[in-house]
Parts: C-alpha cells; sequence; structure tokens
C-alpha cells in the first residue's frame, strides 16, 4: 500500500492510454467503462445509433467468453470486425513467471506496460477460489511490517491492468465458458477477488472502482460486490466514497489498539488516527450484520496481543459489525519482530469470540512460493538481491506478513 499522496483522476469519458500490447498505438479496450468504449467505438466511425448495441455485443465476448481476437466475433460484419482491428486491441498483462505451490496456491508476475512487473496470487479452496490482486506498482506505507511497503511507489496501474489480472488468472484456470455452453453452467475457479495485493486501493480510487465494476458487470465477468473485499490501511476520507460507488465489502490494515503503536505499524495513523478511522467506518453505505467489515490484525510477539489489547479491541469496535482475522506474523531472518505463540494467538482470539466477534486465524498459503502479500513483487525483487544486500535489510528492519491467505465472502 502506497504513500498519502493525491489520488490519480481520470474523466470518465476519456480514453485512457494503452495497457499493455505490441506497441501499435490502438486503444486497448480492456479496461474501459462502458461509457467510454462507446466514446471509444463512435471516435472509429460506428454509428452513434448502433454504438450501444456494439458495447453489448463487444463487452459480452471481451468479459464474458474471454475473446482476445476480433475476428473470433462472429455475431459481428467481417467489415466492421475489420475496422475494430485496425483501431483497437484487446490486451492483459504478460504472465513472466507461474509458480505452484504445493497446497495449489498459484502465483503470478505479470508484466504491464513500461515494463513494470507486479504480482497475483490466486489461492483455491473447497469453497471458493480466491484471487489477490495490485492496485499499484510499489507502495511507499512503510507499514513497519510489511516488506511490500519498502518499496517506492512507481506508478497507479490502470483501470485495464487492474482488471487485465482478473483475465489472466482465468486464462490459466481454463475458466471461460466453452463454445456451446452458457457462462452460469460453467464452474467457477474464481469466485472471489481481494484488493490485497501491491499498493494502497484507495489511493488509485479511480482505477481499482472501474475494474470493479467491470468484474461486477452482470453481462461480463459477473462477480457479486459481496464477493469483491477491498483492503485499506485506512484512507479515511475516501472510505465512504468506496461504499457508493464500489460497495464491495471492506477490510481494515488495522493491527493496533492504541495510537502509539498503530504510528509504528501503519504510519498513515498519523494523518488519520484510530478514532478518526472508526467513525469513517462507522458511516460506511451498506454497513450490516450480514456485511460486516473485517478488522485485519497482525499477531506481533509482545508488540500487539496482549489479554489488554484483546479487550480494547473489543472495545473500538463496539457498534460497528464486524470479523476480526488474526495473523500470525510470518518472520524473516533479523526481523525486529516474532510471532506470537500459538498458545497466545489462541487466548486472543477466544477474548474476541466471547465477545460475541468472529475471529478466525489465517491459514498461511502459498509459503513456498512466497505468495503472502506483503511479499509481493518484493520478494522476487528479493530473490535477485545480493547475500550482503539481504543481511542488511534484515538488520534495518525489513520484514513481511502473509495477509493475502484471505478470501472474501
Amino acid at each position: 500500500m502506497t504513500s498519502p499522496t493525491a489520488p490519480v483522476t481520470q474523466d470518465v469519458l476519456t480514453i485512457p492510454r494503452k495497457d499493455a500490447g505490441d506497441g501499435s498505438g490502438k486503444v486497448n479496450l480492456v479496461g474501459l467503462t462502458r461509457d467510454q468504449l462507446r466514446e471509444a467505438l463512435i471516435a472509429a466511425g460506428t454509428p452513434e445509433k448502433q454504438a450501444k448495441m456494439r458495447v453489448g455485443q463487444i463487452w459480452q465476448w471481451i468479459y464474458q467468453k474471454g475473446v482476445r481476437d476480433f475476428e473470433a466475433m462472429t455475431n459481428l460484419a467481417k467489415d466492421y470486425r475489420a475496422k475494430l482491428a485496425e483501431h483497437f486491441e484487446i490486451a492483459v498483462p504478460e504472465i513472466v513467471t507461474r509458480q505452484v505451490s504445493e497446497d495449489g496456491t498459484r502465483k503470478y508476475l505479470v508484466r504491464i506496460a513500461g515494463g513494470h512487473e507486479v504480482e497475483v496470487v490466486y489461492i483455491p479452496e473447497e469453497d471458493r477460489g480466491t484471487l489477490c490482486v495490485s492496485s499499484q506498482v510499489g507502495c511507499t506505507l512503510t507499514c513497519s511490517f510489511c516488506h511490500t511497503g519498502t518499496q517506492k511507489l512507481v506508478r497507479n496501474l490502470t483501470a485495464g491492468e487492474i482488471v487485465g489480472q482478473i483475465m489472466v488468472a482465468r486464462d490459466d484456470l481454463g475458466e471461460w465458458p466453452q463454445p456451446g455452453r452458457h457462462p452460469k453452467d460453467e464452474t467457477r475457479l474464481l469466485s472471489n477477488i481481494v484488493l490485497m495485493g501491491m499498493g494502497e486501493p484507495l489511493y488509485n480510487f479511480e482505477a481499482v472502482r472501474d475494474a470493479m465494476k467491470i468484474a461486477m458487470d452482470g453481462e461480463g465477468i459477473s462477480l457479486s460486490r459481496r464477493r469483491i473485499t477491498l483492503s485499506t490501511s485506512g484512507v479515511v476520507p475516501e472510505i465512504a466514497r468506496a461504499g457508493e460507488e464500489i460497495g464491495c465489502m471492506l477490510a481494515i490494515s488495522f493491527h493496533a489498539t492504541t495510537d502509539e503503536t498503530r504510528d509504528k505499524l501503519v504510519p498513515i495513523n498519523k494523518k488519520w488516527n484510530i478514532e478518526a478511522l472508526l467513525e469513517a467506518l462507522k458511516a460506511y453505505p451498506k454497513l450490516s450484520n450480514s456485511e460486516r467489515i473485517t478488522f485485519e490484525y497482525v499477531m506481533l510477539d509482545g508488540v500487539n496481543d496482549s489479554d489488554e489489547d484483546a479487550r480494547r479491541l473489543v472495545r473500538l469496535i463496539a457498534g460497528i459489525p464486524a470479523k476480526i482475522n488474526l495473523i500470525p506474523f510470518n518472520e524473516w531472518p533479523g526481523a525486529p519482530y516474532r510471532r506470537s505463540t500459538d498458545e497466545r494467538i489462541k487466548t486472543f482470539a477466544n477474548i474476541i469470540y466471547k465477545a460475541g466477534y468472529a475471529s478466525p486465524v489465517r491459514t498461511p498459503r502459498g509459503e513456498d512460493i512466497m505468495a503472502a502479500c506483503g511479499q509481493l513483487k518484493s520478494a522476487t525483487e528479493r530473490a535477485r538481491k545480493s547475500k550482503r544486500e539481504i543481511e542488511a535489510e534484515a538488520g534495518m528492519g525489513v520484514v513481511s506478513i502473509g495477509s493475502c491467505e484471505t478470501s472474501a465472502g
């Protein structure tokens, strides 16, 4: 997650720059909203009276059927397909590496425009499959327990680069509908999305919003808003807006029960403290017992894991429909933090549970391929560094947590 810089805005009818592709200068249709797609088609010569129909047809081919070749859009006239190919492309991020964990977790390193790389993680479970996507290249929130936070922010991802992560995962899972079969008859291997990868989603609001609107569109990827969870470190001014304009489930990287401790663990707390954050959460649209806010809480030995911390956490969130995900800290050699003991985590969880809140303890996933959030991309960079550089980082307290083992829903 990244620093409190001004969010990048994007006019809803402005055709974004090309996200990825072959360098042809063609406009990439992936990531365009329906309004943007309509404007792009009209600009390329589509009659206005036909534009709405064409948008619907092309939208279904791209997002419902996973088609990348205009020639395959057989319900469009041949000359119109040729015109589309002349002006546009359907481009998604390129998979550079793909790793599969012993537990079935898949980690993709994908390349986007400019040669930048981000990581995406797919986590299979018995009743769902969750994709952890990134929203920015790099991060400057400098949370002291998160290795990803040590990277500098390079840039925001575009809507196309965000929704493109979903599309490449569906490619790899072979999830697009087979010819002759209705999409609703297909098994959904990718059923949930968590915005818990690289970046602070609320500092890239417009692109995240547009990408999630595409993911939720009933004539395309068609995921329920309740199967999408956006995780934020606490960008208070954008929280209500997220509820109104995206409407997905919300998770908070909380991790501490006093401002003194949270200032150290999650420095954005110095800008918007616990009181301000909780007030914003109480006003979150759609908040109810059936749509609870998830509080993410990394368990750090002797830092935030006392019985009093547990009781204080319960008092703080009183009145907010919530569940608390307890995250065992993933240690790194030389890290200034240690994982709380299993017994301490169990005791902490029991205090929360007895107060009436669900308090699941996350099971680490994909550890053998460094697929936990907080390790994303930074772990790849780490593998390329010298032993001396790694030891120097460890001495400075550069550590990582696993926070992408969760799933939404």
